[in-house]
């Protein structure tokens, strides 16, 4: 009976470090708001062009966990990634998620009309490899014609 308990107790130990091991790799939805506005300050203390090349870059300054920033224009343009450079410069606004809604839309939208909020839509996990309940936090970027964007899985 002890040998069972033991098992018991070392299974869920287990269990446990696992479910903490995740929860490091993925970033919260306050740590994701708390980086888009850090990525705001930035615009504002460096200006676009050199905010946005920041972003890019692949030193870890602005991705932590799983988070990165984006930046779209309104037109749909990429003009920043932080997971993929090969992005920048590309259309974005007719880009649909697994169920066919046009997210990148609905943030320009949402950035537009009340300057920030979360949209969610369904999207491959890179770790997973599955599509997932995703959810980026838009914010606008005071004069200049686009968002800035930072997702979480949920």
């Amino acid at each position: 009976m002890k040998y069972v308990r033991t098992l018991t107790l070392t299974f869920f130990a287990q269990l446990l470090l696992i479910g903490m091991a995740c929860a490091q790799v993925h970033g919260t939805a306050a740590e994701a708001k708390t980086l888009a506005e850090k990525g705001i300050a930035h615009i504002k203390a460096v200006g676009v062009d050199k905010a946005f090349e920041d972003f890019t870059a692949k030193d870890g300054k602005w991705q932590d966990k799983d988070l990165y920033i984006f930046v779209i224009k309104y037109d749909g343009t990429m003009m920043a990634h932080g997971a993929n450079k090969a992005l920048v410069g590309k259309p974005m606004l007719e880009m649909k998620d697994a169920n066919g809604v046009p997210f990148t839309a609905e943030m320009a939208k949402l950035a537009k009309t009340k300057g920030t909020g979360w949209v969610d839509y369904m999207w491959p996990n890179p770790l997973t490899k599955k599509t997932e309940q995703k959810s980026s936090y838009a914010i606008a970027i005071p004069n200049y014609e686009g968002f800035l964007g930072v997702g979480i899985y949920k």
